[in-house]
This record gives C-alpha cells, sequence and structure tokens, in this order.
C-alpha cells in the first residue's frame, strides 16, 4: 500500500511514500546505522550547550523546533524553527524517516554547536535497534539522547527509587525515569556518543517545570506556538 492517511485537526491528508521506497531498504539502513552506534562516555563537565527538538505537524506541514539551552542554568541560549512539507507519511517504526530531514534542516540554522542533543523519540531503544534519535545521532555524528513518553518495546525491569532498567533482546537497552513524583516515567535510552548512565544523568539535570526536559520540553512549546502563526 503506497498511500497513508493521517489525522490533523479533523482534516484528511493524503501523504504518499517517496518514489522509490523500499521497505526493506528501510530496515536495511536501520540496522547499517545501529551497527554504527558508538557507546561514548561523556564528561559531565565539558557539557555547556544541551539542545532539545520536537516536530508537529498540520495542514501538510512539520514544524520543527530546536531549543538550546545552557546546562548548567538551563536558561534558553538560542532557538531556530523551520516550517517543511510533509513527505513522509507515519508508519510506526519508521518515524525517523519522517522527522529527521526536519530536524537536520532546523539544527543547520544554529550558530551555536551543541554539546548534546535530546530527540523526543527513542535510540537503541527499538525494535531495530535504530529509533530516531540513533538516527540523527549517526548522521550528525554527535551525543545524542532519546528521550521518549510511551514505551515502544522492550520490558520494564524493578525501579530502585526512580529508575528502572528496561531489558530488550535479554540486554538493558533503556532505562525508565519517574523525574516528578506521582507523574508517568520517561523512557531515556542512547541515541550516539554517550552511556545510557550519562544519558540518564543529564536528562534528570536538565528537568525543571516538569517530568520532561527544558530543552524537549520548550521545543515542544515553541513547536506549537510557530504552527499556529504559520
Amino acid at each position: 500500500m503506497s498511500t497513508y492517511v493521517f489525522m490533523i485537526c479533523w482534516k484528511v491528508f493524503l501523504v504518499r511514500v517517496p518514489k522509490g521506497f523500499s521497505l526493506e531498504r528501510a530496515r536495511r539502513i536501520q540496522r547499517v546505522f545501529a551497527g554504527r552506534v558508538l557507546f561514548r562516555d561523556v564528561d559531565l563537565e565539558s557539557v555547556r550547550l544541551v539542545a532539545g527538538f520536537d516536530v508537529s505537524y498540520g495542514e501538510g506541514y512539520a514544524f520543527s523546533v530546536v531549543a538550546v539551552v545552557d546546562f548548567r542554568t538551563l536558561e534558553v541560549f538560542e532557538v531556530r524553527s523551520v516550517r517543511v512539507r510533509v513527505r513522509f507519511p507515519y508508519i510506526p517504526t519508521l518515524l525517523s524517516f519522517r522527522e529527521a530531514p526536519p530536524i537536520f534542516k532546523v539544527f543547520r540554522m544554529l550558530s551555536c554547536h551543541p554539546d548534546v542533543l535530546m530527540v523526543d523519540g527513542h535510540g537503541v531503544l527499538h525494535p531495530y535497534g535504530c529509533g530516531l534519535a540513533s538516527h540523527v545521532g549517526v548522521v550528525l555524528g554527535m551525543p545524542t539522547i532519546g528521550v521518549a513518553k510511551n514505551l515502544l518495546c522492550g520490558r520494564v525491569g524493578e525501579y530502585v527509587g526512580n529508575k528502572a532498567p528496561i531489558f530488550l533482546d535479554g540486554k538493558v537497552a533503556g532505562m525508565a525515569v519517574i523525574t516528578k513524583p506521582k507523574t508517568k516515567p520517561i523512557y531515556v535510552s542512547v541515541g550516539n556518543m554517550i552511556t545510557l548512565d550519562k544519558a540518564v544523568k543529564i536528562v534528570e539535570k536538565c528537568v525543571k517545570k516538569s517530568r520532561i526536559p527544558e530543552p524537549i520540553r520548550i521545543a515542544h512549546i515553541l513547536t506549537k506556538t510557530f504552527r499556529e502563526k504559520n
């Protein structure tokens, strides 16, 4: 089936997969990218700027925002936004093919160079080992963290304090983290060039007003504002 239907504001839009798209080729790309993910320690003392991305949709467009915050104060350092035509339909487990292009475009607009990227999506905690955060991190060659609101796969283990490991194929592939009392957990995983331990520490340090870390929370708010104005 080459046409997918998705609902936005009670209107129906048709988005066709790009000409020449092959599910087999997409899976092959995911497997290749999964093999290129690096698990590398990050010195938290050297982290100065953390960028968060969010993408929302309306009237056939994708609205992408990157919010860069100071890691120590969580104050906004730089914000960029872009509107692009939706070129790929929503297909479960292939979110990166839909959202990575607008993320790359808005990233290239930054005047600063973030030390760590935070993506609203999964990293290696993905059925094919390469969610949106890993796709973005591998292509850009940067330390990247996946922060998801919902669990896509895996089994959550027992909580110790506010954290519980998430097992996938017999290995720890992510961490469920309760960042605020009496709230649902968020699901943190390695995107690229970072360890799970350091990813969790960075996410926890970036939590301020809500259970969602500030870079992504701010980007999410601004995507809605940007969408409404455009």
